[in-house]
């Protein structure tokens, strides 16, 4: 008795794509950063020649790992990636570990739903605009009376923090997909690799 089988394999592979694609999308923001990070440094070695650091490097290091490590979040969710102390589960039978896994993911579903959250409502503190109806719908908190921005670069705290909280959101679906995964694998009574 497995729930909707064939639409979890459609619904799977369609959340595959998506969350793959965001992870490539992540590791070309890694390499963007590692890239600034090294121009960066060449220029502090050269100052006596004339060049320096990027401006605003720290900055963009840190608002490029926030993208990041979101973007990497549901497919490493998806393909059950994240770090795993099986030194005693092993024993334990296939249903027994298959039950296990299922309460790790209901309990990553919670998480990633507090996350998600919690990232709402620090958006809404950040982002300057819509009207006051708007902002009351969507649980948005008052418009904040100046825009935040970085120091340096004056980029608005709100457009990295949008991005993240798009990986936030996906990783949250892609989580609770891994429930109905993993009760599937559950009440089959084994586990599949991802």
């Amino acid at each position: 008795m497995l729930l909707a089988k064939s639409a979890e394999l459609r619904v799977g592979r369609w959340l595959e794509r998506i969350s793959r694609t965001f992870a490539y999308a992540g590791g070309v923001v890694l390499a963007a950063i590692a890239l600034v990070t090294v121009a960066s440094i060449i220029g502090r070695f050269f100052l006596f020649a004339g060049l320096g650091p990027i401006k605003g490097d720290y900055e963009i290091v840190e608002m490029g790992s926030a993208i990041a490590i979101f973007a990497f979040m549901p497919f490493a969710q998806y393909k059950r990636a994240h770090v795993v102390v099986d030194i005693f589960t092993l024993r334990l039978s296939q249903r027994a570990q298959s039950f296990l896994g299922f309460m790790g993911d209901v309990l990553i579903a919670l998480a990633a739903g507090v996350i998600v959250w919690r990232f709402w409502l620090g958006l809404g503190e950040k982002i300057p605009y819509g009207s006051e109806a708007v902002r009351n719908f969507f649980s948005m908190g008052y418009k904040p009376f100046f825009a935040e921005t970085t120091y340096e670069l004056s980029v608005p705290i709100w457009i990295p923090y949008s991005f993240a909280f798009i990986g936030a959101v996906l990783f949250f679906v892609v989580s609770l997909f891994t429930v109905w995964r993993s009760l599937n694998w559950t009440l089959e009574g084994r586990e599949y690799q991802p």
